[in-house]
């Protein structure tokens, strides 16, 4: 594996890439190879809940289902925070039972999201993705034991080169979310800020991708 992309909405099919493609259970695309499945906290459907419920329990248990997410907790959702915290937690609950790691969407809530985390005392990794706050929250992530993604903010605000450079190099994931540019474009970027070659810095991320996906996928496989 050339390159891995942590959270992506379009499977592009690069055959030096794997890509960890995001679903929701109600739009379930069943040929994507690899994927996350998550309810997200921006597009909670009280109706259909409990069925989504039950769909990402049943593909968590798939192995090629990578992970759970992207999910989490979001302040701008019309959802009661209460809710999309009683959810989350459900889903927690659920990579627990099934031993696999958590893409998190996170907005405005990182406290709580730290607390949730210490009071269900979560084993599975969980990957915070998309970072684009300060130097010292990710040191509160990272102290807690969280993952740090970068992607889209990394390649729009220079001011995330020091917060990134911050990063451990056991800690930290890349990924392209919704933008244009490839995942190529974001290890570039990453080596640069890093002081490090490519080949250097794609050690770094399979050797990140082994610790947290070792049971689920054979990396010397790609």
């Amino acid at each position: 594996m050339q390159f891995f992309n942590l959270h992506t909405h379009t499977f592009s099919n690069q055959p030096d890439v794997l890509e960890l493609v995001n679903q929701y259970p109600h739009e379930f695309e069943a040929s994507i190879p690899f994927y996350s499945i998550g309810i997200h906290p921006l597009f909670v459907d009280n109706i259909q809940l409990e069925n989504d419920f039950q769909i990402v329990n049943e593909k968590l248990a798939l192995p090629e289902c990578l992970a759970l997410g992207e999910c989490g907790l979001d302040k701008r959702s019309e959802t009661s925070f209460d809710l999309q915290c009683s959810i989350f937690e459900k889903q927690l609950v659920l990579a627990e039972k099934h031993h696999k790691p958590v893409v998190i969407h996170i907005v405005g809530g990182f406290q709580e999201l730290i607390e949730i985390k210490k009071r269900l005392k979560i084993s599975v990794p969980m990957i915070v993705h998309g970072y684009s706050k300060k130097v010292e929250l990710a040191k509160q992530l990272i102290d807690n034991g969280f993952y740090v993604s970068f992607g889209r903010n990394l390649l729009r605000n220079p001011e995330l080169e020091s917060v990134f450079k911050s990063i451990p190099n056991d800690r930290f994931f890349l990924e392209t979310d919704t933008i244009d540019e490839g995942i190529q474009e974001v290890y570039a970027l990453a080596a640069k800020y890093k002081g490090l070659k490519l080949g250097e810095l794609q050690e770094i991320v399979n050797k990140n991708y082994k610790t947290v996906f070792d049971l689920r996928l054979l990396i010397n496989d790609f």
